[in-house]
């Protein structure tokens, strides 16, 4: 039985219509939104399905927690600082955050530390139960860390970490925290509907996840099983718990920062957040930056076959991922954008980004995840069909690219 879909889908993204409407026939959808901008106007906006444990229908306001898209919603702060002439991405870290610099860490650039190749992937003190919620101690422990890689070297996804690295530079130069920096700089100003730090008030929209059985990356995960005292386990494992799906859908992990992976946005709010960054910087009179910024923001910095955590290829711009995989890889392992695209995938499915050349902004978000930390089935077939209707042929280049 067909879904019932709301909201709008201009004509000639109709193979898009159809890619989300299939996404619920075919493959188990339960309740998602999803938001495109095509030259700086809203060209799909909709939504359908209910959200899990209530049976209630899913609005264009529902908001899920999007993990890893909100690095995307961290690194336009960033970068905002950065045209402002506050922060420089070659200078290091610790000019902003003298504690950092010490213990191997004081030549780390922030742009070494925005692009996953500081070598502080996890946490090399025990952690405890709810800890990264702990703002302070997030942050001072981070500051005493050693690289377990000689930074600049080489990248590993930093999946947690890099949020409070990031959150920590942002709270030095401006005073604010990350959260409410963004709020009131970033997704104030744009009107987009997503959040670090969730508050109290917006508890009524939150749909819960339902999150996959699978473990989250195959080849992370084997080489774990295979190596148990590989560095990588840590991650999981010296996390204060933040994994456990009672503490993901807690209002406690909600209310926190947490710049990688706390964020909660609506579809229309992600693809918000990165229409201005598939222009000009700006649109409709609010610009974020302005257009000598963009280069930084979409220029792949460093790119592997092996990212030295995830085990899987990928790649990074200052503070967003690239096309990240190959479909051969498997579900859950790869991000096919535009070759000059840039944004920010989420474990499970969810993902924003813009493609300037393209002058594309997407945001895509769920309830029901699927495997992998990139994009499954449904939301590669969304970006896939996006693509193919504004005359984009394939794919084999191993991006999408125009005739």
């Amino acid at each position: 039985m067909a879904p019932v879909l709301k909201g709008y889908c201009d004509e000639l993204f109709s193979e898009v219509r159809r890619a989300f409407e299939d996404n619920f026939t075919r493959h188990a959808e339960i309740g998602a939104s999803l938001t495109i901008y095509h030259r700086g106007s809203v060209a799909v906006d909709l939504w359908g399905g209910t959200i899990p444990s209530t049976g209630q229908e899913w609005n264009r306001d529902t908001l899920v927690n999007v993990f890893s898209v909100t690095k995307g919603m961290s690194a336009i702060c960033l970068h905002m600082l950065v045209d402002r002439g506050q922060i420089e991405l070659e200078a290091p870290v610790a000019r902003y955050w003298p504690e950092f610099g010490c213990n191997g860490k004081e030549a780390i650039s922030v742009a070494m530390a925005m692009s996953h190749q500081a070598g502080i992937p996890f946490w090399q003190t025990p952690i405890p139960t709810n800890g990264l919620l702990d703002w302070e101690l997030a942050t001072s422990t981070i500051a005493l860390a050693t690289p377990v890689w000689e930074p600049g070297t080489s990248h590993g996804y930093h999946a947690i970490s890099v949020g409070f690295i990031w959150g920590e530079i942002v709270r030095r130069v401006t005073g604010q925290s990350i959260g409410a920096f963004f709020r009131e700089q970033v997704a104030g100003p744009l009107g987009a509907d997503t959040w670090i730090g969730l508050p109290e008030a917006e508890e009524h929209r939150v749909a819960p996840l339902q999150l996959a059985e699978e473990h989250p990356n195959s080849a992370m995960f084997a080489k774990i099983v295979a190596e148990p005292d590989w560095f990588g386990g840590r991650v999981v494992d010296n996390s204060g718990d933040l994994f456990n799906p009672a503490v993901i859908g807690g209002r406690a992990f909600r209310a926190a920062e947490l710049p990688a992976v706390g964020g909660l946005a609506s579809a229309a709010g992600v693809a918000r957040l990165f229409a201005p960054l598939a222009l000009d910087g700006a649109i409709e009179g609010v610009r974020l930056v302005g257009p000598s910024a963009l280069p930084n923001m979409r220029a792949t910095r460093t790119a592997s076959d092996c990212d030295l955590l995830f085990r899987i290829p990928t790649a990074f711009t200052c503070g967003f991922s690239k096309t990240w995989g190959r479909r051969a890889d498997g579900a859950g392992n790869h991000s096919i954008l535009g070759e000059h695209a840039f944004g920010a995938p989420g474990m499970g499915g969810s993902i924003g980004y813009a493609d300037p050349d393209a002058q594309l902004a997407f945001g895509y978000v769920m309830s029901r995840h699927g495997p992998g930390v990139a994009l499954n089935e449904r939301g590669q077939a969304l970006v896939d069909a996006a693509y193919r209707s504004i005359g984009y042929a394939s794919d084999a280049p191993g991006f999408w690219v125009r005739p």
